[in-house]
């Protein structure tokens, strides 16, 4: 497995910063937040986003995937979200990642069969389109479609290669899922794994890895025994949580305990 973390940790970092701290660190990509809080987002001109490529490449880092806020399930008109995601996958194309990354973002007025039937609808849509930029949609386990059974009921109407899923361990906890339930549900889907650590459900401000309660030593031994050898990304929330540790400072130490539990796990 290939490790990489989020900008989500490191808010408005400038990329060249971003890059030599993935380099320090041992990190073989990054996940990009695209936002227009950050350096990377739709609105960049294309000068912008070949450079940002160029930064990626000349020191050897992939750019696992784009970050995007694109709601699939919300109410509301097809079209606004469509141009959303469409956006995202332009972007991620011109920068050289293979995903996006989209939320389910069902309503609260809607029923469940509502929400999965808008998300499939939409997803389905912008698969044709993902399919024509080599781009691959994730849908994370989020929100209204928190666990990988959530998930499934969605990525099973689409029947797409080009929708996946993003698996967010904490999500899929706070849901009451086991990893040994939300693998078999994601498996067939399966684009990479976020992982996290927080002291409990009821505070999930950002902790180093393995401080917390999050079952990672069972999923990397569950993702290893199963033969995956995608990507893990450590998608560290300090955008949410200001008090939260800076993130830089904890890079070596995470990526050693991804490292300690991969090679327990072989």
């Amino acid at each position: 497995m290939k490790l990489a973390f989020s900008t989500l940790g490191v808010p408005g970092l400038p990329i060249p910063d971003v890059v030599r701290l993935a380099a320090t660190h041992g990190y073989h990509g990054v996940e990009l937040r695209a936002h227009p809080e950050e350096p990377v987002h739709p609105g960049l001109h294309l000068p912008q986003r070949a450079d940002v490529a160029a930064e990626f490449k000349a020191a050897g880092i992939e750019i696992l995937g784009l970050a995007g806020y694109a709601r699939v399930a919300a109410p509301g008109d097809d079209e606004p979200v469509l141009q959303e995601i469409r956006d995202l996958l332009e972007l991620a194309r011109d920068l050289g990642a293979p995903f996006i990354r989209v939320f389910p973002g069902g309503g609260t007025d809607q029923s469940p069969e509502e929400a999965d039937a808008t998300a499939a609808r939409r997803l389905g849509t912008a698969a044709e389109y993902a399919a024509d930029l080599g781009v691959r949609i994730l849908l994370e386990t989020h929100d209204s479609h928190r666990t990988g059974a959530d998930a499934m009921r969605v990525l099973g109407l689409v029947g797409h290669r080009q929708v996946g899923a993003l698996w967010d361990v904490m999500h899929t906890w706070l849901g009451g899922e086991q990893p040994t339930s939300t693998f078999p549900a994601l498996s067939p889907y399966l684009g990479y794994v976020q992982v996290k650590d927080i002291a409990s459900a009821d505070d999930t401000t950002p902790l180093p890895l393995g401080a917390g309660v999050l079952p990672l030593t069972e999923c990397v031994e569950l993702l290893s025994r199963e033969g995956w050898d995608g990507w893990l990304c450590w998608e560290y929330e300090k955008r949410w949580y200001e008090t939260a540790a800076p993130l830089p400072d904890l890079l070596g130490p995470g990526r050693e305990h991804l490292a300690r539990l991969l090679n327990e796990s072989a």
